[in-house]
Order: C-alpha cells, then structure tokens, then sequence
C-alpha cells in the first residue's frame, strides 16, 4: 500500500519529506479531548522490578533484563516462563478494568525483537499474538491503543527506569533498519487507526548521549513522518523528547507536518536532590510543569508518570541495585527509610496515602495543561506505589479520573 510503501523509501533514501495531508481525522480528538490512559509496562517488555519473580526463580543473579533472560538460560525453559507470563499479566480483564476506572487510553511497550530477531541475539519472540489481543481487547472495550516500540536493533535498551543496559550504540543505519519494524506495526493497524491512533517509533532514545545522537533522532523522527502527498493516513506519530527541556524542540515538525505528538516522561525521583523532597516539594514541582507543556507547540503527552516519591520499589534501579532513598544505592546517602514507602499498600500510613493522593492530582491537572497523560504502571508484583490498579483498590487514585478532592492544589 501507498503508506508502508512511502516508510520503506524514506528507509532506504534517508530522506524527509514535508506532507500535504489533505484531511487528518485521527481516532481520537487530541487537543480538545484529554488523554488519560496507563501503560501496560513489564508485558510484553520484561522489567525486573515489575515482576521480580520470574528473574528470582531463574536462581542467576546475572540474569537482569530480557537479552539476558534468554541469553543465560535454557530456550524452552525462557520461552515457557515467557508464555506463561504473556499469557497471565494481561488479559482482557485488566481492559475491562482500565475502561471501568474511566481511562481511554493505553500505552503498550513491545519490543523490536517481537517483529524479528538478528543474528546473535538470545531475544525470543511470541509477543505479536498478544500486540493482536491488546487490539480486540481495546476495541471490545472502547480504549485507544498506543504500540510504543521500544529499543532498536544493536543500540541502547532501557529495560528499568534508571538502570540503562547498552547492546551497543544508537546510529542512523541502526534506525533505518528499524523502519522495518515500523512497516509491520503499520501493516498490523493501518485500518484499525480507530483503535490504535498512535505508533510511537521509539522509546526514550539516548539523547543525553550528545549531539550526535540527537541527530540521528531527529532525522530519525522525520523520516518515520507516516504520510505521503497521495495517501490520506490517520495515525499519530509520538516522538520522544530524548531527555531534552521541551525548549529544544520548539518549532521541530511543526510547519508541513500534521498529526505529530510530543512525548515527554516526568520522574521526581532518579536524582539526589528530588527523592529528598518533602510532600509540598513534591507537589510543587509538579505543579511547576503546567506552563511548559500548555505553551508547546505540539501535541504533548506525559507518557510516563507515577504517584512514587521515591525510587524505593525494589530492584527500580537495576537488579540487585539498592535506593537512593534509604542510602543503599552505593555513593548515596540516605533520606529516610523505605519501609511503607513501597511493597504492599496495606503497609502504607494514612497520611502517606493522603500524599499519593494529592500528588497524583496535582500531576494529572499539570499535565492535563498539555494534552493529557498515561500513568506507568498498570501493575507490579511488589510496588503498589507505582501501581494504577493498587491506588484504585487502597484510595490514592480514585474511581474516575476527573473526580478529584483537591482541584485547587496547584492554585
């Protein structure tokens, strides 16, 4: 078709092109309607503090994300556990529990080796049944569905929030070879756009790596631009702020482009100074982001947040890593302990669940300032503060959205 056929020569050409897009009707009215939705993190992309279980029971500390799942195990034995897993984390009850709770969208992370994997690499595959599910589950129960791809063939994979594991190093032959990945996801939904208005070429790529990089990105995010002159398209593009102040981008992909999306991820926990603040800290500093995203000349999306404070949850910072929080991140030194800050919510003080609660409102109505936003994470075996369905279940998140205890918090 017109569409996969215009990617594949920007693959091969290395060249950008400015659309005339005659009529963009996405499925879902960004920019007058808010995004609220979750990510589906630790599925389809293992997280070892997402489900610290399937790392522990493999009895080898050297086993830390999923290259190295495969790489260090028996295959049969790594892609049973694997089936089993995608078979259980997520199935259509937790769809029909994110429609429930009055969210729209959701964000899910699969990685490049589900389309093909290289020569040398121990990935396994067997995700793309599932990328099939996620969409009938989505459309069964009225969400919209972002496929968000994450890694690239031989470059920097980031497996856990703040422990990057590199497989190599991120250039523009490496990304053009991604754009075959991006062909397929396009095969996949190029009629469901209703359901899957939005693909997102890559996560979170290195641009704290310097300016070499960040042209490769930019050149990168151009050329995954899904629309030609002949082709009406109704896909989103997402692009990533790979790590820049949103200043950076003023201006990017603005002029001739329609249907481009800013993705942006807000943690207040990965530095000395921030897991040190207080509550109000907190809640100040989230408040202080509403400006920025409401000026931003394009679409822009909080991808991933949390009501966390602190980088407590086990394992968050790399397997076999400690926090910064309570001093066992070697070189850090403590705040404060980390018992009833993370694990399970039962153990949580009432004035520390009244917190969450503030903080998560005062997030969401900094980042409904943009365009709206998509919490991280659905679930997790053993950190209920970072988990949507735990703060449903204990209070710190409620019912529906939009109904919220403290509207004026960031006044």
């Amino acid at each position: 078709m017109p569409l996969l056929n215009h990617l594949l020569s920007l693959a091969v050409l290395g060249v950008s092109a400015i659309p005339s897009v005659l009529s963009f009707q996405p499925g879902f009215s960004y920019g007058s309607q808010k995004v609220r939705g979750v990510n589906l993190g630790g599925w389809l992309v293992l997280e070892p503090w997402i489900t610290p279980s399937i790392f522990e029971n493999t009895g080898n500390d050297d086993i830390v994300d999923e290259w190295t799942f495969g790489e260090y195990q028996d295959y049969d034995t790594a892609k049973a556990v694997l089936q089993d897993h995608w078979n259980s984390w997520i199935t259509e009850d937790d769809f029909a529990a994110i429609a429930a709770a009055g969210l729209n969208h959701v964000r899910l992370p699969v990685g490049y080796w589900a389309f093909a994997v290289g020569s040398g690499e121990p990935y396994i595959t067997g995700q793309l049944d599932y990328v099939k599910k996620a969409i009938t589950w989505a459309s069964d129960y009225d969400l919209k569905l972002i496929i968000d791809l994450h890694g690239a063939p031989g470059i920097l994979i980031i497996l856990v929030k703040e422990c990057r594991i590199r497989h190599g190093t991120l250039t523009r032959p490496t990304l053009i070879g991604q754009m075959k990945f991006i062909k397929t996801i396009i095969s996949m939904v190029d009629s469901e756009y209703e359901t899957v208005p939005i693909i997102a070429p890559l996560n979170e790529p290195a641009g704290f790596d310097g300016d070499d990089v960040l042209t490769v990105v930019k050149q990168y995010w151009k050329d995954s631009y899904p629309y030609d002159s002949s082709t009406e398209s109704n896909t989103v593009e997402l692009i990533h702020d790979a790590f820049q102040s949103l200043s950076y981008w003023d201006g990017f992909m603005v002029d001739g482009y329609d249907g481009v999306a800013m993705d942006t991820h807000i943690y207040q926990m990965f530095s000395d100074k921030q897991v040190a603040y207080n509550y109000s800290q907190h809640i100040k500093e989230a408040c202080s982001h509403g400006s920025s995203l409401a000026d931003f000349d394009l679409w822009i999306i909080v991808g991933e947040w949390t009501p966390a404070s602190t980088d407590c949850a086990k394992w968050l910072n790399g397997r076999g890593t400690g926090a910064r929080y309570d001093g066992s991140m070697s070189g850090t030194t403590a705040v404060g302990s980390c018992t009833g800050k993370t694990g399970n919510a039962t153990s949580f003080s009432s004035d520390y669940k009244q917190f969450m609660r503030q903080y998560w409102e005062a997030q969401i109505i900094s980042y409904e300032k943009g365009s709206g936003w998509i919490q991280w994470t659905w679930k997790a075996e053993n950190a209920d503060d970072w988990s949507y369905q735990a703060g449903l279940k204990y209070g710190w998140i409620p019912q529906d959205p939009t109904d919220l205890e403290y509207p004026n918090i960031c006044d």
